[in-house]
């Protein structure tokens, strides 16, 4: 860890949550629907990642949206006549989730900035520069469900306030045919959980990638993120590379991989959004008998 990572605050106050994408592999049902309002099973992906930031201590989440998408505002902030309607149809144990879930615009636990062009996820997490607390920032991506207990940005605030590096990155091995989907990491050792590296590499061609450690939707990071995402050209497809600017800064604050225990779903393919749903829903009681009645039966003997 350098001096400038020592000196710098090591709390982790907000989470960015980039949300502007459109969501293309789900048209039509994204066409009035944001993907990351769509359900898992009962639960908006939204949700998930709301809830992981809260376990994770955050205090301050900000949602870079994109102008179409306004129906994520309305469902992350309160709805008192809803919650007013509910009560009076007697729905008091919906209204009481309704305002648990809630985040209060009141106190500025919730802030939005909009992200009109998709200009890459460096750009998404730089619009949030001015709304963000002092000190390191998580990114939470919503498309990337990751399932456990504790959840992964809690795991990975635990092991950043140990200081071995002042960008963290979540990471977990892919195969050789999938790296030129990820960021890979350029390993230089391991310490438990973590995952040492000198640098990353946005989708490599497979023979040409440092390593098999694939980032991941969830980041911890050093606060001189946003100098570093400041002027930044285009890199992989023309887009503002949040992992150039990691890669960037690795130099001065350090980075490393952080290997997380939970189970991690890519909802942004509808594969994935059908895996985390029976996984969703294989850990709720009341829904293992229907998923018996789904699974093969055996065929009898002649």
């Amino acid at each position: 860890m350098t001096d400038a990572t020592q000196q710098t605050p090591r709390r982790v106050r907000t989470a960015i949550f980039p949300v502007a994408g459109l969501g293309t592999r789900f048209l039509p049902a994204t066409k009035s629907t944001p993907k990351e309002l769509l359900p898992v099973l009962d639960q908006p992906l939204i949700q998930f990642a709301i809830d992981e930031a809260r376990a994770a201590g955050i205090e301050r989440m900000v949602f870079v949206s994109h102008p179409s998408k306004s129906a994520i505002e309305r469902y992350v902030t309160e709805d008192a006549a809803l919650e007013s309607t509910l009560r009076d149809k007697g729905k008091d144990t919906l209204a009481d989730m309704l305002h648990d879930n809630a985040l209060c615009d009141g106190e500025r636990q919730v802030a939005f900035v909009m992200q009109p062009e998709p200009l890459g996820l460096g750009h998404a997490v730089l619009c949030a520069a001015d709304e963000a607390l002092p000190g390191p920032v998580a990114v939470i991506l919503p498309d990337d469900l990751i399932l456990g207990e504790p959840g992964c940005i809690a795991e990975m605030i635990a092991a950043y306030d140990g200081g071995k590096a002042g960008h963290m990155v979540a990471t977990m091995q892919v195969d050789e045919d999938a790296v030129s989907n990820y960021g890979i990491l350029s390993v230089t050792g391991r310490d438990g959980p973590l995952i040492l590296a000198d640098g990353m590499v946005e989708k490599p061609d497979p023979a040409d990638a440092p390593s098999r450690q694939a980032v991941v939707g969830r980041y911890v990071l050093d606060a001189s993120i946003f100098d570093d995402l400041r002027g930044l050209p285009a890199g992989a497809g023309g887009e503002i590379q949040l992992t150039d600017a990691i890669a960037k800064g690795a130099q001065s604050v350090g980075m490393c991989g952080f290997r997380f225990s939970g189970a991690r779903y890519d909802c942004g393919s509808k594969a994935g959004m059908l895996q985390a749903t029976i996984a969703y829903a294989g850990q709720r009681p009341e829904f293992r008998a229907t998923l018996a009645d789904l699974a093969p039966k055996p065929v009898a003997a002649e």
